[in-house]
């Protein structure tokens, strides 16, 4: 299994269709390969002002490179930038160079996130998450943050919530039944252990979920349900702030899908955190 893959460049993208695109296409192609924040944080407007021609021509050309719309390419081209420099150690020296608008890299990740939510992909892990016997919660390192609020927030509308920690993968897996389901969030630079644990999870016929950055994760493959969000690098570091947003969405959509039960299971958390005195 290959977990470091990463999406194919724009420039791939472009030499594949060179020969069908049109005069217009290639001065918009030009445009974007030698300025990708030109589409990454600028609107169809924008590039086309820049360019001189029509928002329907920037469509087209998007459409022509395998997309469907200009923000999927949009988000495309957002990731190949963010996994350009894909270690901390180098993105820490070349920031200068390479640093995004931190502002407008949260906004587009927060943009599809939302994105995500107005699919049929979250639906699917809304139903199983809610239906499930146990739900495993895996995660990376990087999308640690998003993993924990998901599983905080799980915990407290229904049972059976389990936080899987790396020392603890053969336990977690032994125990696993075809009733569970495996939430696993993971992103580039995909971990080994998570796509091991993940496998070992579908072998056993536990259905796994997963929530990561392009449809050429290691995950899609293992995955009986999946959604992409975008995971900007903020600094030297992947943004926590898009995975977070989308553990509390999908908790949300949890809670109203198991609206009874999770009314009276957070009455009697409350109930008990009042009998214990657990707040001043």
């Amino acid at each position: 299994m290959n977990i470091t893959v990463a999406p194919t460049s724009t420039n791939d993208l472009v030499a594949a269709v060179s020969s069908e695109l049109t005069p217009t296409e290639r001065r918009i192609a030009k445009a974007v390969l030698a300025e990708p924040t030109l589409i990454a944080f600028g609107t169809v407007s924008d590039l086309a002002s820049r360019v001189g021609t029509s928002r329907p021509s920037i469509v087209r050309f998007a459409n022509k490179l395998g997309f469907k719309g200009y923000t999927r390419l949009q988000r495309h081209v957002r990731i190949g930038l963010s996994h350009h420099l894909a270690r901390p150690s180098e993105r820490i020296r070349h920031e200068d160079k390479s640093a995004l608008p931190a502002r407008a890299a949260i906004d587009g990740a927060i943009a599809s996130v939302f994105d995500a939510f107005e699919g049929d992909q979250t639906e699917a892990l809304v139903e199983r998450i809610a239906n499930a016997k146990n739900v495993w919660v895996i995660s990376g390192e990087t999308s640690q943050a998003g993993a924990h609020a998901f599983h905080s927030g799980l915990s407290m509308v229904r049972p059976g919530v389990r936080f899987v920690e790396e020392h603890s993968f053969g336990t977690a897996l032994s125990d696993a039944g075809r009733r569970d389901v495996a939430v696993v969030f993971d992103f580039f630079r995909y971990r080994r252990q998570v796509a091991k644990a993940a496998g070992v999870f579908a072998d056993s016929e536990v259905a796994v979920l997963a929530i990561t950055d392009s449809p050429l994760s290691p995950l899609v493959e293992l995955a009986d349900a999946w959604c992409e969000i975008e995971v900007p690098a903020i600094g030297p570091f992947d943004s926590s702030v898009p995975i977070v947003a989308f553990a509390e969405l999908l908790v949300s959509r949890v809670a109203k899908a198991l609206y009874d039960e999770a009314t009276a299971r957070i009455d009697r958390i409350e109930a008990l955190w009042e009998e214990t005195d657990v707040f001043l």
